[in-house]
């Protein structure tokens, strides 16, 4: 009798401790991304009134309108470049890059860490392709 309740009482446990993992939430690597470095300037929404903006001097652009500025389509590219900033050569005509450059922050995250220091431009890669991901979800219709 008490090994029937013992195995009945485990079978309760992993059953519950399953259903707690289908159950969480999946996590958007992309917004999280963007929640961390980007909203403060830019802001939670994207449309460049975060709460670093009034230090800035050039105000942030609104990300939620680059599909609509670039004829409809979402500047994979374009987006890419400015956020790595590794190989751009214009600084525009307000100065120098206020933006930070992101890829060689993450460069510098991959080598500090073990897991990712072997293949640092993949780890570079992998969080511009989840902020463009994101950044193309939050366009406005």
């Amino acid at each position: 009798m008490r090994s029937k309740a013992v195995k009945a009482l485990c079978i309760g446990v992993t059953s519950l401790a399953a259903a707690g993992v289908w159950a969480q939430a999946r996590v958007d690597a992309g917004k999280q991304e963007y929640d961390w470095h980007c909203a403060s300037c830019h802001g939670a929404t994207g449309t460049g009134n975060g709460e670093l903006r009034k230090f800035l001097n050039k105000a942030p652009s609104d990300l939620t309108t680059l599909s609509k500025r670039n004829g409809g389509a979402f500047p994979n590219q374009l987006v890419w470049e400015i956020i790595d900033g590794r190989t751009a050569t214009d600084i525009g005509p307000h100065g120098t890059r206020e933006m930070p450059v992101w890829g060689q922050r993450y460069r510098a995250e991959a080598l500090a860490q073990p897991g990712t220091a072997a293949q640092p431009e993949w780890y570079v890669r992998n969080r511009i392709v989840a902020l463009l991901d994101y950044l193309s979800r939050i366009q406005a219709k």
